[in-house]
């Protein structure tokens, strides 16, 4: 039976928006494949991994209508190999699928399709909103750097967002920096909505980060108690919720600062990079003198190797030596699409606090380190 018949990258791209939470390997073996379905000329293809379930179409000519599951990562390296205008046809046959395309014939293993574990969609009343998807790819490249990667505290293993009345805030830690920001939802809610607290996993945001476009294309967020749908395009994406209470953040912002200086984002970048090249691989600490003029940046390693950057700046506050981690301040930095950046101090001691001159919807509080 002939599933489908098309040009290569119609069916490549809906095959790769799926496949990138597809594990390489997994206790269910099914896991590794993505189901195809072919109702009508549209084919549908869906992926999970139990926590995350992404679906998307396909448009081809084909004669029948039918479903199989067939490994991900093997047809989409095929389909990769194969020349930018090759027509691909996929022909179910005998538990197998073959995959034609000029001279090229490739005979893949399945597995029914009965079998594969779709994800049950929440019951209940989902709260929905649309944003665009430049708008909230921006929240989540201005707090994902600082989510926890496989802490203990399972609830830091993602990212925070908070709907509260007009507003949307996205909020990441790892304890030891934390990132806040938040965007406008003017119109795009009731005024009387309820405020929701949801932690999207560390996976989700990270696949959501990759598949949104920098565009004014619609983003359709739906959320549930323990569920969250987002559709954009011809994408679903449906992800489990953490249950857990995040911290509250609110106490980590400093309520007021002593001293403040303002800084080119791209000088301070430059400058961190390079003496980051001579930082303690396994510490990657940096000292920051700051005096009245001058910001100075010095590294050291093991070796007694050492990095010395000095910045001329507007500054006339407390003399101070404080000790970061060099990443922090990268992840920052790299992240920010702004011309200057504002730290604020306390004291050596005290966690400091980074944000946008003129924007006060972005917070990055950083913890010191000894060095």
């Amino acid at each position: 039976m002939l599933l489908v018949k098309t040009q290569r990258d119609a069916l490549l791209a809906p095959l790769q928006s799926v496949s990138g939470i597809v594990e390489r390997k997994h206790t269910l073996p099914i896991l590794s494949n993505v189901l195809l379905e072919k109702r009508g000329d549209a084919l549908t293809l869906l992926a999970t991994d139990i926590e995350i379930q992404i679906t998307t179409t396909a448009n081809g000519a084909g004669d029948g209508e039918g479903s199989v599951t067939v490994g991900a990562r093997k047809l989409q390296d095929i389909l990769r190999s194969l020349p930018d205008s090759a027509e691909v046809s996929l022909i179910l046959e005998d538990r197998r699928l073959q995959v034609r395309a000029g001279r090229s014939r490739f005979s893949l293993q399945t597995l029914p399709a009965e079998d594969f574990p779709r994800m049950a969609l929440a019951d209940g009343q989902a709260k929905s909103f649309t944003v665009t998807q430049k708008q909230f790819r921006r929240l989540l490249a201005q707090t994902q750097y600082s989510m926890a990667a496989q802490d203990v505290r399972y609830y830091l293993n993602g990212l925070l967002l908070i709907v509260d009345g007009a507003e949307l805030r996205a909020v990441a830690t790892d304890g030891h920096r934390l990132a806040f920001a938040s965007m406008s939802l003017d119109g795009a809610l009731p005024g009387d909505t309820p405020r929701q607290e949801l932690i999207l996993p560390r996976k989700t945001v990270l696949e959501l980060n990759r598949q949104l476009a920098d565009s004014d294309e619609p983003l359709e967020l739906a959320m549930t108690a323990n569920q969250i749908r987002f559709t954009f395009g011809s994408t679903v994406l449906v992800s489990k919720l953490i249950d857990g209470k995040f911290p509250d953040f609110q106490r980590v912002i400093p309520a007021s600062l002593r001293n403040t200086v303002t800084l080119n984002r791209a000088a301070l970048l430059q400058s961190m990079v390079r003496a980051a090249i001579l930082t303690n691989e396994k510490f990657r600490g940096v000292r920051l003198l700051l005096s009245a003029g001058s910001l100075k940046i010095i590294a050291a390693n093991a070796e007694q190797e050492e990095a010395l950057e000095e910045i001329e700046v507007d500054y006339s506050g407390d003399a101070l030596d404080v000790g970061f981690n060099v990443g922090y301040l990268l992840d920052v930095l790299n992240n920010s699409i702004v011309d200057t950046v504002q730290l604020g101090f306390n004291d050596a001691n005290s966690s400091s606090l980074i944000t946008l001159p003129g924007d006060d919807r972005f917070k990055y509080v950083v913890m010191p380190m000894r060095i």
